[in-house]
This record gives C-alpha cells, sequence and structure tokens, in this order.
C-alpha cells in the first residue's frame, strides 16, 4: 500500500513538471514507417509528443472545477 501510495506521489509531480511525454506509437520520432515509407505518425501527427494521462485528467478536472466556479 505504501508502494503505490509513493508512486502515486511520484507520477503526480511528474505530471506537474513534465507533462508531456514521448509518443508511444512513434517513440517520439514523428514518423513511422508504413509500406516501407516514412510517413508522418498518425497518433501525435508529428509533434512527437504526447500529453500523459495524469495531467489530462488534472485538466479535464480544472475545467469542470472552473465551469462550477464562474
Amino acid at each position: 500500500m505504501a508502494a503505490l501510495i509513493l508512486w502515486l506521489g511520484y507520477y503526480a509531480v511528474l505530471c506537474a513538471v513534465k507533462p508531456f511525454a514521448p509518443c508511444r506509437k512513434c517513440g517520439g520520432l514523428g514518423q513511422v514507417e508504413r509500406f516501407k515509407k516514412p510517413r508522418m505518425c498518425p497518433r501525435c501527427h508529428g509533434k512527437q509528443l504526447r500529453l500523459r494521462v495524469g495531467r489530462r485528467a488534472h485538466n479535464a478536472w480544472r475545467r469542470t472545477h472552473e465551469a462550477g466556479n464562474r
């Protein structure tokens, strides 16, 4: 249980400090090979980064919280 709490704390800090991670499909290169030709990655659209799941959840929570406080 303590390990889970430590991991969640680490992940929360990681999402706050570094909200973007390398794309999982292209490995952060921005291109994938299809039919033996390099193509733009369909997941990240060549941006090479993706928003972490924890940061995506935090952003959704903040939008909901701000919409409720207007």
